[in-house]
C-alpha cells in the first residue's frame, strides 16, 4: 500500500476577493485533522505556515497535547496529534515525504472548483492501495490554493460535490469526505 500524506497549505491561498494571502493557522483545523489523520491511517499531516509565530503556536498545542497536562487529561489526543508536523511551505512538507520513503512524493492538490482532467476518487484510491510513491495530498485554506500551487503539482483531484450550486466546506469537512472516498471507498 502506498503512503498517503496531508498538508494544509496556508500560504499561497486566496481570499475572498482573489487576492493571494496568509490564512492563520486554527486550533480547530490542527485538532480536527490530526484526528482524520489517525483514524485513516495518514503517516503524516503537515502544517504549512510561513509565519513563525503561527509555528510556534501550532508547536505549542502539540507540546500541550504531548508532554503537557493534556497528555494526562486525554491520552486518544496525544495519540491523534502524533502524526501532525509543522513546515514552513509546500517544499519543505514534499522534502520531509521524500527524506522519511525515500521517494518524492506525487503531489495531488485539492479544489472546490471543477474543470478538465481531473484525479478521481477512484484512480487514487487505486493508486494507495498499490505499492508506489508516496501520494501527498494538499488542502487549502481561505478561497483556495493559488494558481502557482496548482500549476505545480501531479494531479489536481475532483471536487466534492453538493446537492446544489453552493460549494465551500470547510477544510476539516473537505478533508473528512476525502479521507473516507479514499480508504473506505464511499
Amino acid at each position: 500500500m502506498a503512503d498517503l500524506y496531508l498538508a494544509l497549505l496556508h500560504h499561497p491561498v486566496y481570499d475572498k476577493n482573489g487576492a493571494i494571502v496568509t490564512t492563520a493557522v486554527t486550533n480547530m483545523d490542527v485538532h480536527d485533522i490530526g484526528r482524520l489523520a489517525r483514524t485513516f491511517a495518514v503517516r503524516g499531516f503537515y502544517v504549512c505556515t510561513p509565519v513563525p509565530t503561527l509555528r510556534r503556536l501550532v508547536t505549542r498545542i502539540l507540546r500541550h497535547w504531548e508532554t503537557g497536562p493534556g497528555s494526562v487529561y486525554n491520552a486518544t489526543r496525544k495519540e491523534a496529534l502524533a502524526t501532525v508536523r509543522l513546515a514552513e511551505d509546500l517544499d519543505g512538507a514534499i522534502a520531509d515525504v521524500e527524506r522519511e520513503t525515500g521517494s518524492l512524493p506525487r503531489v495531488v492538490a485539492t479544489s472546490a472548483r471543477g474543470g478538465p482532467d481531473r484525479l478521481s476518487f477512484g484512480r487514487l484510491r487505486e493508486r494507495l492501495a498499490k505499492p508506489g510513491r508516496p501520494e501527498l495530498l494538499v488542502l487549502g485554506t481561505g478561497w483556495g490554493l493559488a494558481r502557482e500551487v496548482l500549476a505545480r503539482v501531479d494531479d489536481l483531484l475532483e471536487p466534492i460535490g453538493g446537492c446544489g450550486d453552493y460549494n465551500h466546506l470547510s477544510v476539516r469537512s473537505a478533508a473528512a469526505i476525502m479521507l473516507d472516498r479514499l480508504r473506505n471507498g464511499r
